[in-house]
C-alpha cells in the first residue's frame, strides 16, 4: 500500500523538483521506444529544412518527464487522475551539449480528496510545457 500525500500542505508548496538532461542519444532511445522516427528528432539537416531552430525533443517525451517529476512524491501513478500541458516552446537538443528540461511540481489548489499540482518546465530560460497540471487523488 502506498503511503498517503502529506495533509499539511499549502497553495504554492514545492513538492518535487528536478533537471533532465538530454542528448541526441536520449532522442533516439526514446524514438525506438515510441516508434516516432521523424527525422525533426534526430537530423540537422531536415530541422534547418523544415524552418525549425535545431532538432526538437519529442513533445510526448518532455510530457512524460514532467509528470514523472512527482512519481516518487505521489508514490502510486494510480493516483493521478488527469494531465494536461500545451506545448508552447520546442526543447532544442544541440549535437554537443544537448539540452536540459527543469520542472518544479507546485500545489496549485488543494481538497479534501484531490489536489491539483502545477508543473513549471523549462528549457534554455523558456518555458517549455504551458498550464501543465496534475490532478492528483489524496
Amino acid at each position: 500500500m502506498t503511503s498517503p500525500i502529506p495533509t499539511e500542505l499549502a497553495l504554492g508548496d514545492v513538492v518535487a523538483e528536478r533537471t533532465v538532461h538530454l542528448t541526441r542519444e536520449s532522442l533516439v532511445r526514446y524514438a525506438g521506444a515510441s516508434g516516432d522516427f521523424n527525422q525533426i528528432h534526430w537530423s540537422d539537416v531536415v530541422a534547418e529544412r523544415v524552418g525549425l531552430p535545431g532538432v526538437l525533443a519529442h513533445g510526448m517525451l518532455t510530457m512524460g518527464l514532467a509528470v514523472a517529476t512527482i512519481g516518487d512524491w505521489v508514490g502510486d501513478p494510480g493516483r493521478v487522475l488527469e494531465y494536461g500541458v500545451r506545448f508552447t516552446r520546442p526543447v532544442v537538443v544541440d549535437q554537443e551539449t544537448g539540452a536540459d528540461v527543469h520542472v518544479v511540481a507546485k500545489v496549485g489548489a488543494v481538497s479534501d480528496d484531490e489536489l491539483r499540482v502545477d508543473l513549471t518546465v523549462s528549457s534554455a530560460e523558456a518555458t517549455v510545457l504551458g498550464k501543465a497540471q496534475v490532478r492528483v487523488r489524496r
